[in-house]
């Protein structure tokens, strides 16, 4: 990267943004040097212009940010840091400065859950066995939820109805590891039967 520091007082603005569920999490402002410290540490490290001096997030909360990719912008006076956060990212305590919370993007997070199950399994992991006793067993669990979930939209009991769609979701997300595929690929099919 060439970044182009000159503008702002040597200071490019840094948009951090948790990798898994595409999140923004805060904004913060780095110098040459902190860009340098994040580049070789693999943590974030912003320039504090309150503290005037480099501040790595986390050195007194130990909510670090751990660094997955670095991205400029098109004209090089900006950055996009996806990260891994250890923990609450604003000093309030919350996930984001922005107070907002993933929609959907949960659904990647559980995703990724049943994937880690599944490729560390343990004893006590529903997730695991399900997935252990073969592609048979988990369809015929999405059937199966998929019969209840059809049986409580007959009835007018909303809190069943929901405990049902999350079952059939769930055993979906499951059947999908097991085809070897990720809700992106239903994503980009649908994307396509739009044209």
């Amino acid at each position: 990267m060439n970044l182009d520091f000159s503008k702002n007082n040597g200071l490019i603005p840094v948009i951090i943004q948790n990798n898994e569920t595409q999140q923004v999490l805060m904004l913060g402002y780095m110098n040459e040097e902190a860009y340098r410290k994040t580049q070789s540490e693999n943590v974030v490290t912003f320039f504090s212009r309150s503290k005037n001096r480099l501040w790595t997030k986390g050195e007194t909360s130990g909510n670090y940010l751990k660094v997955v990719s670095i991205k400029e912008d098109c004209d090089q006076d900006a950055l996009l840091i996806q990260v891994i956060p250890n923990g609450a990212t604003c000093h309030t305590g919350t996930t984001s400065c922005f107070a907002t919370e993933p929609k959907i993007n949960f659904l990647n997070e559980l995703e990724n859950t049943i994937e880690d199950r599944i490729a560390n399994p343990r004893s006590t992991s529903y997730v695991a066995s399900l997935f252990q006793k073969g592609i048979n067993k988990i369809a015929q669990k999405v059937g199966e939820e998929a019969i209840e979930l059809i049986i409580e939209a007959k009835d007018d009991n909303q809190n069943l109805f929901i405990g049902e769609a999350a079952d059939l979701l769930f055993h979906y997300l499951i059947l999908l590891q097991a085809k070897n595929l990720k809700l992106k690929d239903i994503e980009q099919e649908l994307k396509r039967r739009m044209k």
